[in-house]
C-alpha cells in the first residue's frame, strides 16, 4: 500500500492563475501601507521599510513553504506590537544605550530569527492542532488588547510627538512633552476622516488606507514642507542579507523569540481557519507553523519585520480570486517592484498618516461584537476575557494568553465537574427486574450509583467526598457503564474511595468498566472489577448476607 506524499507547495496548480494573479495584486495594494505602518509602530522613526522587507519575504516564503493554499502572511498587529516590546525592553535594561541603531536592528532581527526557528521546532513536534484550542475568551480578550496597544502607541505619531516604550511609557511621555504638532495633527486627522468615510463602493476599488496614503501624502509634501515628522530615509540598496547579533542579551532574546512564536503561530492559524471557511478548503497547521518559521526566520535575516497570516489581506486575496499560493506569491513579487520602482518616493511619507492608519488597524482588532455582550452570555467569560485584555495592555502579552488559558480552563473542569455530578445519580431505573430485585434484597446495606460521561478528576473527588459524608451503608457499587474515559487523577481518586471503603470495614465493587478503563483501574489496584451488572449486584449480595 503507497501512501500519498503532500505536494512540495500545497495547493499550487494553474489553473486557477488569473484569480491567483488578480487576488495577489489586490493584496498587495492593501499590504503597502499597512506594512509601512506597522513598521513604524514597531521600530519608530526609520522603521517602516522593515516593515516592507517583512511583508515581501514572509509572504513570498510562506506561501511556498506554508499549508493555507490563500493566505497572504505580512506583519500584523500582534507581531508588530511585539517588537515594539523587544525594543522597549531592550531599552529598559539599557542596552539600546550602548549600541548604534543598525546593531540595535540586528539585536533585535536576532529575536526574529530565534521566534522563526521556534516556529519550525512547533510545527516539526506536530504542535498546531493545540494552539486552535485556546479558548475565545482568550483570543478575544488577546486581540483586543492588541487592539488598544496600538491606538496607544500612536497617540503620540498622531500629535507629531516624540513618543518609544509601551503604552503607559509612550502615554507619559505624550503627556510631559505635550506640545503637538498642528500639521502632524491636521494630517492625522485627514487620514482617519479618510479611513473612516470613504464609501464602500470606493474601497472596492481601492482601499481606503492606500487612498489615504496616495491623497495625503503630495499635499502634506506641498502645504507643510517642513517641520513634519516623515519615514526618513530609506537603505540604499533594497533588500540585503544582514548578521544578526546573538552575543547580547541571549536569555532576552529567547524570551521575545518565544513570545513571537506563540503569538505569529496563534495569529496565522486563526487566519486559516478564516481562510478555509471563505475557500471551503482545509488547511494543514503543522505545515503552515514550518512555512510561518522557514519565512520570519529568513525575514530576520534581512532586517524584515516578522510576519503571521494576515486576516484581511486573507480574505481580501480570496474574495477576489486567489486559490493557490501563486496569490500569496503574487503579492510579494508586486510589492517587490513597488520597493524598487518607488522606495525613494516614501521618504516623505508622514509618519502621522501611517499613525491614523493604524488607529483604524487597532479599532478593527478589537473584538466589539464580543466585548460589548460578554457579560451578557456569561459572567465568568467576561471576567477572563477583560482580564487577559488587561494583562494583554498593562503586563506582558505571552503571560496574558497563558494566564487566561489557565484560568478559562479551570472554569471549564469547574463546569464540567458540576456537569458528571449532576448526572451522577441513585435511581434505578435503567435496571433490570431481576437486577431491582436484588437491589431491594440488598436494603440498605448497597449504595448504587450510576455514572454516565467521561468521568474528569474533578467530579471523582466530589464523589468521594460525597460517600465519605454517607454512614449508612455497608457496599459502594459504582456502576460506570456509561463512562468511556478515565484520567489518571480519576483513577486515582476511586483507588482512595476503595481505599477508604477498607479502613470503614466497607466494600467497593466497580461494574461497567471495560477495555482501557478497566485496565487503568486494574492497573491502580482496584480490586473488585466485575464486568456485568447482574452478576456485581449478585456478588455484593452474598457478601452482606456473609456478613450479616
Amino acid at each position: 500500500m503507497t501512501t500519498r506524499r503532500e505536494p512540495l507547495i500545497n495547493g499550487f496548480h494553474w489553473r486557477h492563475w488569473r484569480g491567483d494573479l488578480t487576488g495577489g495584486v489586490t493584496a498587495a495594494v492593501v499590504a503597502l501601507p499597512l506594512a509601512l505602518a506597522f513598521g513604524n509602530a514597531a521600530l519608530g522613526p526609520g522603521g517602516a521599510i522593515y516593515g516592507l522587507y517583512g511583508a515581501i519575504i514572509t509572504g513570498f516564503l510562506a506561501a511556498l513553504f506554508g499549508g493555507t493554499p490563500a493566505q497572504v502572511t505580512g506583519p500584523t498587529g500582534p507581531m508588530s506590537v511585539t517588537v515594539a516590546g523587544v525594543v522597549s525592553s531592550l531599552a529598559a535594561a539599557g542596552i539600546s544605550r550602548e549600541l548604534s541603531q543598525q546593531d540595535m536592528l540586528s539585536l533585535v532581527m536576532a529575536a526574529v530569527v530565534l521566534g522563526g526557528l521556534l516556529q519550525i521546532l512547533m510545527g516539526v513536534l506536530r504542535l498546531g492542532r493545540y494552539i486552535t484550542l485556546v479558548p475565545y475568551s482568550v483570543i478575544s480578550g488577546f486581540m483586543s488588547g492588541i487592539g488598544v496597544i496600538i491606538i496607544g502607541l500612536q497617540i503620540g505619531p498622531l500629535l507629531g510627538i516624540s513618543s518609544q516604550g509601551g503604552v503607559l511609557q509612550s502615554l507619559q511621555m505624550v503627556s510631559t512633552n505635550f506640545t503637538p504638532n498642528p500639521g502632524a495633527l491636521m494630517v492625522g486627522i485627514a487620514t482617519l476622516v479618510v479611513v473612516f468615510t470613504t464609501p464602500k463602493r470606493v474601497t472596492k476599488v481601492i482601499p481606503s488606507p492606500l487612498l489615504g496614503l496616495l491623497l495625503i501624502t503630495p499635499l502634506a509634501l506641498w502645504i507643510f514642507p517642513e517641520n513634519l515628522p516623515r519615514i526618513g530615509s530609506i537603505p540604499a540598496g533594497g533588500l540585503s542579507l544582514n548578521s544578526p547579533n546573538w552575543r547580547t542579551d541571549l536569555p532576552l532574546l529567547l524570551r521575545a523569540g518565544m513570545v513571537l512564536a506563540v503569538l505569529g503561530s496563534i495569529d496565522s492559524l486563526l487566519t486559516s481557519l478564516v481562510a478555509d471557511n471563505i475557500s471551503q478548503s482545509r488547511h494543514l497547521s503543522n505545515r503552515e507553523l514550518v512555512g510561518q518559521g522557514i519565512a520570519n526566520s529568513v525575514s530576520g535575516l534581512f532586517s524584515g519585520l516578522p510576519g503571521a497570516g494576515a486576516t484581511m489581506r486573507t480574505v481580501i486575496n480570496i474574495r477576489s480570486g486567489g486559490k493557490t499560493p501563486l496569490s500569496g506569491m503574487t503579492h510579494s513579487v508586486v510589492l517587490l517592484i513597488l520597493l524598487l520602482g518607488a522606495g525613494p518616493l516614501a521618504e516623505g511619507i508622514p509618519t502621522a498618516l501611517l499613525a491614523g492608519i493604524l488607529i483604524k488597524v487597532g479599532l478593527d482588532i478589537i473584538d466589539w461584537g464580543f466585548l460589548l455582550r460578554a457579560h451578557r452570555l456569561s459572567f465568568k467569560t467576561a471576567l477572563v476575557m477583560w482580564g487577559v485584555l488587561l494583562m494583554t495592555v498593562f503586563w506582558d502579552l505571552i503571560g496574558a494568553v497563558l494566564v487566561g488559558m489557565f484560568v478559562a480552563n479551570l472554569l471549564t473542569i469547574e463546569s464540567l465537574t458540576n456537569h458528571q455530578l449532576g448526572n451522577m445519580n441513585t435511581a434505578t431505573g435503567h435496571l433490570t427486574e431481576k437486577e431491582q430485585n436484588l437491589l431491594k434484597c440488598c436494603g440498605d446495606d448497597l449504595l448504587l450509583f450510576r455514572m454516565k460521561g467521561p468521568l474528569s478528576f474533578g467530579a471523582a473527588k466530589g464523589i468521594s467526598e460525597r460517600m465519605m459524608l454517607i454512614k449508612q451503608y455497608r457496599i459502594l457499587l459504582l456502576d460506570i457503564t456509561e463512562v468511556p474515559h478515565l484520567g489518571i487523577t480519576a483513577s486515582l481518586a476511586i483507588e482512595r474511595m476503595s481505599n477508604e471503603a477498607k479502613r470503614h470495614r466497607r466494600t467497593v465493587i466497580v461494574t461497567g468498566a471495560s477495555g482501557k478503563v478497566k485496565q487503568r483501574l486494574a492497573q491502580f489496584g482496584v480490586i473488585h472489577l466485575i464486568d456485568d451488572r447482574f452478576e456485581a449486584l449478585k456478588v455484593a449480595l452474598e457478601k452482606i448476607n456473609k456478613e450479616s
